[in-house]
């Protein structure tokens, strides 16, 4: 089964537009469960331009499904999610000043540290996975440092699928498929959207979970957050049921 965790981050950067509490983040991530999702996921940055670290501390008490907590770690970062102890920390090497995530991690270059940070959420009781660019090196570089899973980052599948969706895939099916075969969790995310998840699903029968945030939040203004996240879970089982 692959899983559906919702990144409420645009909803925090609506609150934060008008810097009262309009949407709720708290009662929306509440409400994502409730719909089907099977886990909340935040990345907080240090400018707080929309989850901020009080969001986390509260979310922390009121996820019941999975608590996903992603971003580059940094000191703010490591004692946000020493507070929360989420169910999962995604380790993502993102520029302060970037808008969006837009790389992943060179594994073997950040050997030593991921290890040691690894070691350190590991010790926390969290599931950790790690940001990777579908490049087999980079793969075989994560299970060095002990994490759990890797997450795909699957901004170049979405941006290729319209043109031939066989090629935009087949890196990711190649690395999840080496990565299921060294004992490595598969997650999936940034652009993935109603249109090119079922594809990524069946293609990549080792997939666990995908984080889907921007792409979600704004087809819930035209379908409702309720009936999109009702969506996206048919595209999953859509993706799943032609294995």
């Amino acid at each position: 089964m692959t899983r559906l965790s919702v990144n409420i981050n645009k909803i925090a950067t609506l609150r934060n537009a008008r810097g009262k509490n309009t949407p709720d983040v708290i009662q929306v991530a509440k409400d994502c469960e409730s719909f089907g999702a099977h886990g909340i996921t935040v990345h907080p940055r240090p400018d707080e331009r929309h989850i901020t670290g009080e969001d986390v501390r509260k979310l922390s008490q009121a996820v019941k499904t999975e608590f996903n907590i992603e971003g580059n770690p940094d000191e703010r970062f490591l004692e946000l999610v020493r507070h929360a102890k989420p169910d999962q920390v995604t380790l993502v090497p993102d520029a302060p000043d970037a808008i969006t995530s837009n790389a992943g991690w060179n594994t073997v270059e950040h050997k030593d540290r991921l290890i040691e940070l690894v070691r350190q959420f590991k010790a926390l009781g969290c599931r950790v996975s790690i940001f990777v660019d579908p490049v087999e090196q980079m793969i075989e570089g994560a299970k060095e440092t002990g994490t759990d899973r890797i997450e795909l980052y699957t901004e170049s599948y979405a941006e290729g699928y319209a043109q031939s969706k066989e090629k935009a895939v087949e890196p990711y099916a190649r690395c999840a498929s080496l990565a299921d075969r060294l004992g490595l969790g598969v997650n999936g995310g940034h652009d993935l959207s109603l249109e090119n998840l079922a594809y990524f699903c069946f293609k990549l029968p080792a997939l666990k979970e995908v984080s889907i945030g921007h792409a979600l939040i704004s087809e819930s203004l035209y379908f409702g957050l309720q009936n999109t996240i009702q969506m996206y879970l048919h595209q999953i089982d859509k993706g799943r049921s032609l294995l």
